[in-house]
């Protein structure tokens, strides 16, 4: 569990970052999913970390969104594979509802990921466009 809530963190943070600094049209989507990657940690118990093993307070700076979301999509696609594994195997009801909830939360959250790598795709296709109908060709 400790290993998902970490992925949860590192996830908000990476929202919280494109967000503040990322595409303008990753903004908002971004946002979203700094909420929602919040609420995934909040439904895990936080583990006990000394605070330089804290992974997403090692992020500095991302330099490319794209891959950035692309390898957070598949870790937040491994977790929730993880967490359908450990909801089979809980011993306890309680266990097994906290599982089902970050189950919830990694899916919702990377579902925003996707949608925000759906949005630099168009934007993707959309610029090589414009420069070709443009007037100058530039």
């Amino acid at each position: 569990m400790a290993e998902v809530w970490q992925a949860q963190a590192l996830a908000q943070a990476i929202g919280s970052r494109l967000a503040v600094s990322g595409p303008p049209e990753l903004r908002g989507e971004a946002l979203g999913l700094t909420e929602l990657a919040g609420r995934g940690c909040g439904v895990l118990d936080p583990p006990e970390l000394d605070p330089g093993d804290l992974r997403a307070a090692q992020l500095t700076k991302l330099d490319d969104a794209r891959e950035t979301l692309l390898c957070l999509g598949g870790l937040l696609g491994e977790v929730g594979i993880a967490l359908v594994g450990m909801a089979s195997a809980a011993a306890d009801e309680t266990t097994y509802w906290q599982c089902m909830e970050a189950i919830d939360a990694a899916d919702e959250s990377r579902d925003r990921v996707l949608e925000m790598l759906r949005k630099l795709a168009a934007r993707e296709e959309v610029l090589p466009g414009d420069i070709q109908d443009s007037p100058s060709g530039v």
